[in-house]
């Protein structure tokens, strides 16, 4: 028996991404660690709702990036939406977060906190392992988020900004109306970010592009 494995076989797992070669190695991980577990694939956000609907799972294994639908493409912002949905639905619910993109998580890292199941996050470039160990932690209900910076949780409205500006190319003054905010406000908030992301006025830089690239580089946007 797994020495880490908290309850009695069989465990149910479900397991979300959209990249095939991958889904087959975490399955075939997972059966072999598991040789009794019943284990669910889904390739999009939908058909691991549709799954969750119809049945309860001891673990869910997913990536950030997958698609909301088939023929969809897959997008970091749907494995956040998808994971923070379900951390209200299934407050007990144990998640590992297989990504590339984990640094991602800190968009939602209030609701992780909150979460009352286990939560761990495993990134694709760790050995079988240390991701067998940490889907095992989550089973056990704890919360491993180290690969997270905390000292970058932003607030609501300054991601909002953030995405706003960098993903869909608002003026501050767009972005005010979309906001139903002041352009001062707006203003404000790109002072408290660029605080946070230590970018500051250097001769010959522009902030606004150095904060996007910061910002980027942490996981805040896309």
């Amino acid at each position: 028996m797994n020495p880490y494995l908290p309850r009695s076989l069989p465990l149910t797992i479900l397991v979300i991404d959209d990249h095939q070669l991958i889904l087959s190695a975490t399955f075939n991980i997972l059966q072999q660690q598991y040789p009794d577990a019943e284990i669910v694939k889904a390739n999009t956000a939908e058909e691991g709702l549709a799954q969750l609907a119809n049945s309860e799972f001891d673990l869910i294994v997913m990536d950030l990036s997958i698609p909301e639908k088939s023929g969809m493409i897959a997008q970091i912002d749907t494995g956040i939406n998808l994971i923070k949905d379900l951390l209200k639905q299934y407050p007990q619910q144990s998640f590992l977060v297989q990504s590339s993109y984990a640094r991602a998580l800190i968009r939602i890292k209030h609701e992780i906190d909150e979460h009352q199941g286990g939560f761990a996050i495993a990134d694709k470039g760790l050995s079988e392992s240390e991701m067998l160990i940490r889907a095992n932690l989550s089973l056990q209900g704890v919360t491993h988020t180290k690969d997270i910076n905390a000292s970058l949780e932003l607030k609501p409205e300054w991601l909002e900004v953030l995405k706003l500006a960098f993903e869909q190319g608002l003026t501050d003054k767009q972005i005010s109306l979309q906001m139903y905010r002041s352009e001062r406000a707006v203003r404000t908030y790109w002072t408290k970010i660029q605080d946070l992301l230590g970018v500051y006025p250097e001769e010959g830089k522009n902030m606004r592009i150095q904060t996007e690239i910061r910002a980027r580089q942490a996981g805040l946007i896309d």
